[in-house]
């Protein structure tokens, strides 16, 4: 519609708040703002952000896309709110969850105290059906129809409404699974129904029920919330042209999808919101210069964190949610409930605990006043002084004298008054978060002092500086809008979906031609779901709109249980390119483990898994260029207030207006940078430069002594 401004719009929905930022596509300008999330109906705040951000833009406004980020799928998991399961398996394989692998979390010092989470579906809820495939999805027992109806009959007569289906060697012929599933819904239809040759074509009978059922597990939830914001947006105003607007969904996988196809395979969504996190903290930092990164993503529940390399976040297909082993490819990070809204107790040993319990966004910390009894991380903040007595700007009130409070109750019990109280929630808060990047650095072999920490998040660089105490990294950057980068992220991504085929063969015995054949066939799958979402050929003069395919494989030497994901180049693959892949497998090999055994690579190699990742290329946008200032850091001065840094209360601490400065200017430690939903408390010893771009980037004044650089 001619004069209209068309925007493309990223929700980010947390446990306490809703990020919201809106991209003008004629302009380039960006807004950026936040509305409290509604855990009984979080389609609710999907819809109070659009409504936020279109009535900040004014009159003329058309929504040209959205783009969301979602934690139902995890939160469903997480909470244990899956409701009953059934299974259908093979015959013989009724124990498959009870048999599962025999890894022991933390390692065998602990198996003797271990003892195995129950089930996704306990063994009474589970069938078998006869039939057999062999690997090659030979046939070599028919379905055996009636045992298939007798089960979903079972199902239905029990009330058991959403049932997943696993059976032997279906990720070489889907034929048995689907043909269960038709009876199923011929039996049962009021079933819920996932089958593991959609969800996951690939070997590891284990992983991959596990990862159907978690599937069907968060299916009837997340179908739900899609369709009750697709219903909202029918009675909301059309966008462009009359038309609704397209409606995408973050995928675990760095890549977004249409709302009708996400209820499909549910589980792509389970990393939703933490991989829009990396991926636009890893744009935003690569943009400032830096490509080597830790994203510490920090919320109000939790607290995410990624390695960035080459300014790309590590995907794996070896995750996890909660209990639950999930193989879909998805951004490579590590959870830690440390966030805002995390609650400090006592433990029965007498020790002081904070987290992983969280106050949510209800009733949420004590200093929100909405009845919240139990002190948090905000709430320690709060009564340092170290953020504002309010949030958002002034949009959300904080009653201080509540929060200190509590935090004095909560010393009694310790034997300290309130603010050692507090010191001691938000030390032990930046160690759990500490712990969690030594997860993603020291325990892969990677060294911290060689990356950039890069905090964001509402509470991101809320302890910045005890994590560059802790930690030593080369440096720390807080970027441009700091507690919205994550609904950034969601406009930063193509459209992305992956396809995989087991198909296991020593290399001295691969058979080209039929591999390139399976690269053909899940080619064209991912073409044609592209072609659905409307991206074709190669695109505008720029890429965008176009299609781009990305081959790749999983190999190993012979006798390993895991693999090693190299890329294939493009074009047929003959017995030269296939040695050309072994031997990038040998060279990635030497640089994960240190070793290869490259000196007879025919005969020691296998391939594993064919895999294609189809991507519609999007318009990035550009993180907003910083307004030009004057009159320098005393013009961006607002005030001063007394704040608490390690130990000491600090009279008359400068608090400064975070878009008030310029790049180049500087503000020394003790001083509080604050802006609309994120602030920066600088403790003495540490300095904050406005970088180029608006970020700003943190250093401590004098550098670690070498041997504590070591530690």
């Amino acid at each position: 519609m001619a004069g209209q401004r068309r925007v493309r719009i990223g929700i980010d929905t947390g446990g306490t708040f809703t990020d919201i930022v809106a991209l003008d596509e004629d302009t380039g300008a960006l807004l950026a703002t936040k509305t409290p999330s509604t855990p009984a109906d979080p389609s609710a705040a999907f819809m109070d952000g659009v409504a936020k951000a279109l009535d900040l833009l004014g009159p003329g406004t058309a929504v040209s896309a959205l783009s969301h980020g979602t934690t139902v799928a995890t939160n469903l998991l997480l909470e244990g709110r899956t409701g009953r399961l059934g299974f259908i398996t093979a015959e013989g394989y009724e124990f498959i969850l009870e048999i599962a692998r025999q890894a022991v979390p933390d390692g065998y010092g602990n198996s003797y105290f271990w003892v195995k989470p129950e089930r996704i579906v306990p063994a009474d809820l589970v069938r078998t059906v006869g039939g057999r495939l062999d690997h090659t999805g030979a046939e070599i027992r028919p379905l055996d129809e009636e045992q298939a109806a007798a089960a979903a009959r079972w199902f239905r007569d029990r009330g058991i409404d959403t049932i997943g289906i696993c059976l032997l060697h279906s990720y070489a012929d889907p034929a048995h699974e689907r043909r269960l599933r038709e009876i199923l819904r011929a039996e049962h239809p009021g079933a819920t129904v996932s089958i593991s040759s959609d969800v996951l074509r690939e070997y590891r009978e284990y992983e991959r029920s596990a990862t159907t059922l978690v599937d069907a597990a968060v299916k009837p939830g997340v179908t739900r919330y899609i369709g009750d914001i697709a219903a909202r947006l029918e009675k909301a105003e059309a966008g462009p042209g009359g038309q609704r607007p397209p409606f995408l969904v973050m995928k675990s996988n760095g890549g977004v999808v249409s709302a009708e196809e996400v209820v499909h395979q549910p589980i792509s969504t389970v990393m939703s919101g933490p991989a829009a996190g990396a991926l636009g903290a890893a744009l935003l930092a690569g943009r400032a210069g830096y490509d080597r990164v830790l994203t510490l993503d920090g919320g109000g529940t939790s607290t995410d964190v990624s390695v960035v390399l080459d300014g790309e976040p590590g995907l794996t297909t070896e995750g996890s949610i909660g209990r639950y082993p999930s193989k879909i490819p998805m951004v490579d990070v590590v959870t830690v409930g440390a966030g805002g809204g995390s609650i400090a107790r006592i433990s029965p040993e007498g020790q002081l605990k904070v987290g992983p319990a969280s106050a949510g966004a209800e009733p949420g910390p004590v200093c929100y006043g909405k009845g919240g009894g139990e002190p948090t991380v905000t709430d320690a903040h709060a009564a340092l002084g170290r953020i504002p007595p309010h949030l958002l700007g002034g949009e959300v009130p904080l009653d201080v004298a509540a929060a200190e409070d509590a935090l004095a109750a909560l010393g009694a019990r310790l034997g300290m008054g309130a603010a050692e109280a507090a010191e001691g929630i938000l030390r032990i808060s930046a160690w759990n978060q500490a712990n969690a990047l030594r997860q993603i650095t020291v325990q892969r072999g990677l060294d911290v002092r060689d990356f950039h920490l890069v905090a964001f998040g509402g509470s991101g660089s809320l302890l910045l500086c005890p994590l560059l105490d802790i930690l030593r990294p080369a440096g720390a950057f807080v970027p441009p809008d700091p507690a919205n980068v994550s609904a950034f992220g969601l406009l930063s991504v193509d459209v992305r979906n992956d396809y995989v085929r087991t198909r296991v063969a020593r290399h001295a015995d691969l058979d080209p031609a039929a591999a390139e054949a399976v690269f053909a066939e899940l080619s064209a799958e991912a073409a044609a779901a592209l072609r659905d979402d409307g991206f074709a050929g190669e695109g505008g003069p720029d890429g965008i709109g176009g299609v781009r395919l990305e081959r790749s494989a999983d190999l190993r030497y012979f006798g390993q249980a895991y693999e090693v994901r190299v890329p294939v180049p493009g074009g047929v693959l003959d017995a030269a390119a296939a040695d050309a892949v072994a031997a990038a497998f040998h060279t990635a090999h030497r640089e994960l483990y240190g070793y290869d055994l490259r000196e007879d690579p025919r005969q020691r190699v296998e391939w594993v898994n064919l895999r294609v990742t189809g991507i519609g290329r999007i318009r990035r946008p550009a993180p907003r260029a910083p307004a030009a200032a004057e009159g320098g850091a005393p013009a961006a001065r607002t005030g001063v207030r007394d704040v608490r840094f390690d130990g000491a209360v600090h009279r008359g601490t400068p608090v400064y207006r975070r878009d008030a400065l310029a790049p180049g200017q500087t503000v020394a430690g003790p001083a509080v940078i604050e802006e609309y939903a994120a602030t920066l408390p600088l403790h003495p010893g540490f300095t904050a430069r406005v970088h180029p771009d608006g970020g700003i980037a943190v250093t401590a004044d004098t550098p670690p002594p070498a041997q504590e650089a070591q530690r």
